[in-house]
């Protein structure tokens, strides 16, 4: 049933972190650091209150950088720049994982919240910078983050996306409702599952699930 449920798609769009990368190598606690260490420079605010803020712009904006631009008219570029540059020296390539998106029929993509830049570096940490057709970071949807429908509207017009057969492995279930209602197939990937009614199916294992497919 779930191959069957893949057998009209000819497109396959990931998200990066946390997805193509186990959470376990907790990329985002260096990035949280940073982030607020930005704020804290940027706005003038301890650390206790730039960590709130942060999470306050997630929660409201979908990124903690969209609620900078809105409130704060922050410059995109230099919050990015200074926030992505972390250490992955840790990733591990992960050669079986390389194998079956390999083996996927169709075009490959990758669209995160983060730069193009800092998914490039990801990629080749764990030895998949070789399998997709495109990398697309938040800038190609001019800085409007998932889960917005524009932002969505935007790279996959950008890529010439068929909607209609499609499918896209995402982290964060919010990132899934909108990809649902433009027709895609929609995996949420994730130690625990979400009961939703815009998500297909559930994996913790991307790898395993991938393998299924062929």
């Amino acid at each position: 049933m779930q191959k069957a449920s893949f057998s009209h798609v000819t497109s396959w769009v990931f998200d990066l972190d946390n997805t193509l990368y186990h959470p376990s190598a907790r990329l985002f606690d260096q990035i949280e650091k940073r982030m607020i260490a930005w704020i804290m420079t940027a706005l003038k605010v301890d650390a206790i209150e730039a960590n709130r803020l942060r999470g306050h712009y997630w929660r409201t904006h979908g990124t903690t950088l969209a609620g900078l631009m809105r409130e704060h008219s922050v410059d995109p570029a230099a919050f990015q720049s200074d926030v992505h540059a972390i250490n992955v020296d840790h990733l591990e390539r992960d050669p079986v994982l390389a194998d079956h998106i390999r083996a996927l029929p169709g075009r490959k993509i990758v669209y995160t919240n983060g730069s193009a830049p800092y998914a490039e570096r990801v990629l080749a940490a764990r030895g998949l910078e070789t399998l997709f057709d495109a990398v697309y970071g938040v800038e190609h949807a001019g800085f409007l983050p998932k889960p917005e429908r524009a932002a969505f509207d935007t790279v996959f017009g950008i890529d010439g996306l068929d909607t209609a057969r499609a499918a896209m492995f995402e982290d964060d279930p919010r990132n899934l409702a909108e990809p649902f209602a433009m027709g895609l197939r929609c995996v949420h990937v994730a130690e625990a599952p979400v009961e939703a009614a815009h998500i297909h199916f559930h994996t913790d294992d991307l790898s395993g699930f991938l393998g299924r497919l062929r």
